[in-house]
């Protein structure tokens, strides 16, 4: 998170907030399909059916 944080305020130093905005969309991008493929790529358990998605 801290590195993340940090490439904005470099973005903001040299190419100004459109470049940061545009920087968050993607980075949005990937966290996004990185989750929907975690639901589709779910692997199961010993028993072939699917486990609980959450942690709790």
């Amino acid at each position: 998170m801290p590195l993340i944080i940090a490439i904005l305020i470099v973005a903001l130093l040299f190419g100004g907030l459109g470049f940061a905005v545009h920087a968050l969309w993607i980075v949005a991008l990937v966290v996004f399909v990185a989750w929907i493929l975690g639901f589709v790529l779910r692997s199961g358990s010993s028993t072939g059916s699917r486990g609980r998605w959450y942690r709790w």
